[in-house]
């Protein structure tokens, strides 16, 4: 696979630069405009796009994004999932939450369920709600394999339905299937109805389930990891590339103050990890993001769960400057001086609209901004730069609003403060290798980016 190349500065349209700063502005990410602020972390991007492949011949994989808050981790997970959809993989991401959770007695696995199927997106329906036009791919592409085969659809189905049913849940969830294409081709909407209820997780009674579609079970908390596994299997069925999924918030799984639910949810994860590493899971990329202490704390992180920190222990060979994306773990290298100019040009770029007559701004003040920041929080404007990419926006806003100013007298009071919170993960942070190995300004010139 090739190596993915470094956007440059493009044509940008009012329209799509406005939904690019609103988001960027509140500190989230973006569904769309990856291109147009993507400024490298090649390692990490390049082990994603590794992972799709293995998934797209029929492999599985599993990564935990572990950065600080602030630092990109949402941002790497949304171009993710943004080259997944182009590369034919349906998507979808969640986050954990006290309401949704990996492993639960009360619902809240299933809630998590139920999101992921409400987020379901494909290229053609990159905000989600795409369950619908995958089970009608499905039917679309078993009458197509027909014709290629001269065989009849039901005998397609057939072959298809045989994989999944070997499966956990399998036998139930082909029955389902079946009962949508059944519904779809006699014209019979409660039959389809009733078959993206229980796809939905909506069925809380199995006796109707059984009633409507005549199957003996329904997506529970108990087997949610197996209907996700079989969902991956569709959308291969369908003609996808496979299923990414990202879990972002590990970290409400390290907040949780009952040590029981805590530790089923570690051991959850152990499954996961376990079934994705071994190739269980045709088709899957399951994508974890959380904080340094969500993954290392002794008693409440994932490594407190033995046979989990041995499966996620880092290389001893790697740090200091020393990158190693084999492993399940990708952790997110701090940005240097000159990787967060390159940024900021981006993001001048955009509030342009791509005009270069309507720069707002000179080089040199996007330098002299840099050094007002390393100023203000030091490390934390490139390890969590978050709060420096909001505050950039928000002069650029002024200034457009207030033409008389001069920047340099703005510059010298930055209100920025260390990204500590837990909102959602910065945006824009990702870095090109400028062969720096410190964050520091020494140095530093327009030259270096």
């Amino acid at each position: 696979m090739s190596k993915p190349k470094v956007s440059k500065l493009l044509p940008i349209s009012a329209a799509e630069a406005s939904r690019i700063l609103g988001p960027l502005r509140a500190g989230v990410v973006p569904h769309t405009g990856f291109q147009h602020f993507q400024v490298g972390r090649s390692a990490q991007i390049m082990a994603l796009a590794n992972d799709r492949e293995t998934a797209r011949e029929g492999g599985a994989s599993i990564r935990f994004v572990i950065g600080p808050y602030g630092s990109g981790k949402s941002f790497l997970l949304g171009l993710d999932a943004a080259s997944a959809r182009e590369e034919k993989f349906a998507t979808s991401a969640v986050d954990l939450s006290p309401d949704k959770r990996l492993y639960d007695r009360q619902g809240r696995a299933l809630a998590l369920w139920t999101e992921i199927i409400a987020n379901l997106a494909t290229r053609s329906s990159p905000v989600g709600g795409a369950v619908t036009a995958l089970l009608d791919r499905f039917a679309i592409s078993a009458d197509e394999e027909a014709e290629t085969d001269s065989i009849t659809p039901d005998a397609v189905l057939k072959k298809r339905m045989t994989r999944l049913a070997e499966m956990p849940l399998g036998h139930d969830f082909s029955v389902v299937i079946r009962a949508y294409r059944r519904g779809h081709d006699e014209g019979d909407e409660d039959l389809t109805n009733h078959a993206l209820r229980w796809f939905r997780g909506e069925y809380t009674r199995k006796s109707d389930a059984r009633a409507d579609l005549g199957v003996s079970s329904i997506i529970a908390d108990d087997n949610a990891w197996d209907a996700l596994k079989l969902l991956a299997q569709l959308t291969r069925l369908s003609g996808y590339s496979g299923l990414v999924l990202a879990v972002d918030e590990l970290v409400n799984v390290f907040k949780m103050t009952n040590t029981q639910a805590r530790h089923s949810n570690i051991e959850q994860i152990l499954r996961i990890t376990n079934d994705l590493l071994q190739g269980t899971g045709e088709g899957l990329c399951v994508r974890f993001g959380g904080t340094p202490e969500s993954l290392e704390h002794p008693s409440k992180g994932l490594y407190y769960y033995e046979a989990l920190r041995s499966r996620l222990a880092p290389n001893q060979y790697a740090g200091q400057g020393r990158v190693d994306t084999a492993g399940p773990v990708l952790r997110l290298p701090n940005l240097t001086a000159s990787e967060l100019l390159v940024l900021l040009r981006r993001l001048r770029h955009i509030h342009a609209t791509g005009d270069e007559s309507a720069y707002l701004l000179p080089d040199q003040a996007l330098t002299a901004f840099i050094e007002a920041c390393h100023g203000c929080i030091g490390d934390a404007a490139f390890r969590t730069p978050r709060n420096t990419i909001v505050e950039f926006l928000h002069l650029l806003d002024v200034l457009k609003d207030n033409p008389s100013l001069d920047w340099q007298d703005l510059v010298k009071d930055i209100p920025i403060k260390p990204d500590n919170g837990p909102e959602e993960d910065a945006p824009a942070t990702e870095a090109t290798d400028h062969g720096d190995n410190g964050n520091g300004l020494h140095g530093f010139s327009l030259n270096d980016a």
